[in-house]
């Protein structure tokens, strides 16, 4: 079993990679697979979205990244059935350090792979910006998932987001793809957000998700309760959608839940 590691990325804020991170793996153990989430943000939204308390860690991966803790001593459980590394507010100081270390873009990279053969999967929920902090998760990354809403702006910064990508790709991980595009608060109310849905489609083809996961109340409150929706709500549009997405993305990498995960084959 080799883990299979999947950036949740979009350089444009308030587009649901949080959101999208914490329910798809939640969606994952539902699922079977062992799965462990990466909190890259130093908001630590993932970290208070999976029920673990920020404020009151005793370690994050903060210390991991500069060398000072290992994995094992990082990550803890979630009430989800995933493990975590979580993250707080300490982490904007590694954007600094890292700098001034070796490697400094494949500090993640090095730490997972002590656990390489623990997990299934292994989601990264990257800040919203191509920083040090994102190149890590990239760098990292057997694949991409790009979460956006159906909306102009989101379309204009896609393109911003690809070539970075590409470069990556180009320069420091060869193996890095995108995996696809999920599109997320999906409200077939606007003319809008059909028409760009529509546009997604045309030029990106297949590297659509076919899930669409909707504007759903209960995604926005169940993060307040340190639940995934599917915890929250299990019977809501939310989280049926995430569980539906969940499974799509198994498919795609041609594995059934239960089957041996070092049979996953990440699309070009």
């Amino acid at each position: 079993m080799t883990a299979q590691v999947f950036c949740v990325a979009n350089q444009k804020g308030g587009v649901g990679k949080t959101t999208t991170s914490v329910n798809l793996a939640a969606a994952l153990a539902q699922l079977g697979c062992r799965t462990l989430l990466v909190d890259l943000d130093p908001q630590g939204n993932a970290t208070m979205g999976s029920g673990v308390d920020k404020s009151s860690l005793k370690t994050s991966i903060y210390p991991l990244l500069v060398g000072l803790s290992s994995l094992a001593e990082v990550r803890c459980p979630t009430p989800g059935g995933f493990d975590l590394l979580p993250a707080n507010r300490e982490l904007a100081g590694a954007e600094v350090e890292l700098v001034a270390l070796d490697r400094r873009e494949l500090r993640l990279r090095d730490a997972l792979g002590s656990v390489a053969d623990d997990y299934h999967m292994v989601l990264v929920d990257c800040p919203p910006s191509l920083s040090l902090l994102t190149l890590n998760g990239l760098c990292a990354a057997h694949g991409v998932i790009i979460p956006m809403q159906c909306e102009y702006f989101a379309l204009e910064g896609l393109s911003d987001l690809v070539n970075s990508i590409k470069r990556v790709h180009a320069g420091l991980n060869r193996e890095l793809r995108i995996i696809g595009l999920l599109r997320v608060m999906f409200d077939p109310r606007m003319t809008l957000s059909q028409q760009v849905s529509d546009q997604l489609v045309q030029h990106f083809g297949d590297k659509v998700f076919s899930t669409v996961i909707p504007r759903n109340v209960r995604l926005a409150e169940a993060p307040s309760y340190g639940q995934s929706v599917l915890a929250y709500d299990p019977s809501s549009r939310g989280a049926q959608a995430y569980r539906a997405f969940g499974q799509e993305l198994l498919d795609r990498l041609g594995v059934s839940p239960g089957a041996p995960m070092q049979q996953a084959r990440v699309l070009g």
